[in-house]
């Protein structure tokens, strides 16, 4: 059998509270890895999918119609290697349902291996449209927010009008994003459905003035701007309350000198952005509020460059 080629892609944070659907943030340390090999027959197959404690998935499927990473090599095989046959192994450093991305993480980390096996492989950004397969399947739609920045790092730009371009926005100066996860699943199709169809337009224009304020002080590196702008009045409002801990954890960010808080995602995990000197000291500060609301929990601390997807070893 031929060589295995092992991806690793990054957990991300989507929406970065301003942007919903359209921005996102890789984080660093936190990820999934798909390992792709040749085989002799046509179309992928799913060899297995571990979990984050090593063992076999309890119910993660190995159909590869079923799987966001076996969906989105196939994808990348039909435009680009047809014909050919590729095994793959999923192994999950994401938690589930989590808000960071994990069905992007596999998706992305499987087209990155698969990519590797191809007689004329792509470059990273070529990639997007095919891991965007994978993701359309776990979410129900075309979303970039996790994906873009789980395959190309840092903070990125993707709204749907403009994919398969995305824009990679500058990275301010001394701000790193602290996200904390509690042992807690919200379902991200589900979340979606349950959103409101319609908005009032003056709450519409202010968000977008949001929006557009955050670019602008990434651009500027407007630290000031930047934390004046880092909020969300329309989406955040109808999904915090899903989350037991949320008033309990923002609070805890903001007293520790957060420029912003609010979920990642549709949540349950929940991101800062905040000085380099403050972030561990944020992170310890979110973990014990979450834990004194008598939910467990973990954080990771990122810096706003995080590399995207690669080729790493089998490790």
């Amino acid at each position: 059998m031929s060589e295995w080629f092992t991806a690793f892609a990054p957990a991300s944070i989507g929406n970065v509270a301003v942007g919903f659907d359209m921005l996102g943030l890789a984080l660093s340390d936190v990820g999934d890895r798909v390992m792709a090999r040749r085989t002799d027959g046509a179309g992928v197959t799913v060899a297995e999918v571990r979990g984050i404690n090593g063992e076999l998935h309890p119910y993660l499927s190995t159909n590869a119609n079923e799987n966001t990473a076996s969906i989105a090599a196939q994808a990348l095989l039909d435009a680009h290697g047809a014909g050919m046959g590729v095994e793959l192994k999923v192994h999950k450093g994401v938690p589930l349902q989590s808000g960071m991305g994990s069905s992007a993480a596999s998706a992305v980390a499987a087209v990155v291996a698969t990519n590797a096996l191809l007689d004329t492989p792509l470059t990273v950004e070529a990639l997007l449209p095919y891991a965007l397969e994978g993701e359309k399947f776990a979410s129900g739609g075309l979303h970039a927010d996790n994906v873009a920045p789980s395959l190309v790092g840092g903070l990125v730009l993707c709204p749907q009008v403009l994919l398969p371009d995305i824009v990679r926005l500058p990275i301010p100066d001394d701000i790193s994003a602290v996200l904390l996860h509690p042992d807690l699943q919200v379902n991200t199709a589900h979340a979606r459905k349950a959103l409101a169809k319609r908005v009032p337009m003056q709450q519409w224009i202010d968000q977008q003035g949001l929006l557009a304020a955050f670019v602008a002080a990434c651009a500027a590196n407007d630290i000031d701007l930047l934390g004046r702008s880092l909020r969300d009045i329309i989406i955040e409002p109808q999904r915090s309350a899903n989350v037991a801990c949320f008033d309990a954890v923002v609070e805890a960010a903001r007293k520790s000198g957060a420029l912003g808080c609010s979920l990642s995602g549709s949540g349950p995990s929940i991101f800062a952005l905040c000085k380099h000197s403050d972030a561990r000291n944020m992170a310890s500060s979110m973990e014990h509020a979450c834990r004194a609301q008598g939910i467990a929990c973990q954080s990771w601390v990122s810096p706003m460059d995080a590399p995207g997807a690669r080729l790493v070893g089998d490790t």
